[in-house]
């Protein structure tokens, strides 16, 4: 599939940033702007032409151009925002809440000016957070301005659900609703593989360690490697959602949208099931959820709401 023709731009050169360059690279003929501060431009040119390489092998011919000038994102149709500080070893995401809330208003801001009618997702921790104060900045409809949520951690979900029946990570399916941090919600009473509920296929306290695993996914890996944070399962889950909204794919992926009254919830970015196609985010699904799962939903909601307050 080629994504001819389109502009895609990245707010951010960092590990995530040049992990999306390179997918986007792959699929062949998408012009990528990358922005990032001055002091960043020259090594994510040289990552740039490291990855336009690629181009006499892979025959593609895809123009990557590396700025600090958000001009040039002009008539992109698609701005990937992950620019902003990342969690560290000892870190959690809303560790993170007052030093990224700054980058992600600066960058709204130019963002409205530059490309304003983009659709934006947004991967910057804690990141329900930053989406409100991204839509909020500047102004987009709800339908143009989603976080990297549930696409994510549902697709951990998966793999762990996968490494221990042995099955395919590919006949699993399951969900993950709520924020993205260790209160989110792995819907086991949904999930199943191939069809079967894992309940079938796994004991109670398995079941039980996989969820605990997802939840803190992140902060595993963030452990192993030390110094930064996962960078190639983020890109690839924000592909997905990018090209569910180019080729208008109605894909039905979880991710944090701004609710108004779905599930109980008001006014706040937060991890459902919703349809994503050409119109953006273009409507949230409500499935039944049981008393505990909404529960536990409501509880989520809360601890999103005290971290708006912390920065009003």
């Amino acid at each position: 599939m080629s994504l001819q023709s389109r502009k895609i731009a990245l707010v951010g050169g960092g590990q995530i940033g040049i992990a999306l360059a390179l997918m986007i690279t792959q699929k062949d003929h998408a012009e990528v702007v990358i922005v990032d501060l001055p002091g960043m431009v020259d090594p994510i040119k040289g990552k740039a032409l490291d990855i336009m390489a690629l181009r006499p092998h892979a025959g593609v011919d895809v123009e990557i151009t590396a700025t600090s000038d958000y001009a040039e994102i002009a008539d992109a149709e698609v701005v990937i925002i992950t620019a902003g500080i990342p969690r560290k070893a000892g870190m959690s995401r809303n560790d993170l809440l007052e030093i990224n809330k700054g980058v992600i208003e600066s960058v709204a801001k130019q963002v409205a000016e530059h490309a304003p009618n983009a659709f934006v997702v947004l991967s910057t921790n804690p990141v329900d957070t930053m989406c409100q104060i991204f839509h909020k900045t500047s102004g987009f409809p709800k339908e143009r301005v989603i976080g990297l949520s549930g696409a994510l951690d549902s697709g951990r979900f998966r793999l762990f659900i996968a490494m221990e029946t042995r099955f395919s990570a590919k006949d699993v399916s399951c969900m993950v609703m709520g924020g993205h941090g260790p209160a989110m919600i792995p819907l086991t009473r949904t999930a199943t593989v191939g069809g079967i509920p894992i309940q079938t296929l796994l004991s109670e306290e398995k079941i039980e360690e996989i969820v605990d695993r997802t939840r803190h996914a992140g902060t595993e890996i963030v452990q192993l490697l030390g110094h930064g944070s996962a960078y190639i399962s983020p890109a690839s889950a924000i592909m997905e959602m990018v090209e569910a909204y180019l080729y208008d794919k109605k894909r039905l992926i979880s991710s944090s949208v701004l609710c108004e009254g779905e599930y109980g919830i008001d006014d706040c970015f937060i991890g459902v099931p919703c349809v994503i196609g050409s119109g953006g985010m273009e409507r949230i699904v409500e499935m039944e959820l049981t008393e505990g799962e909404q529960t536990q939903l409501q509880h989520n909601y809360e601890i999103l709401q005290e971290n708006l307050e912390k920065l009003e």
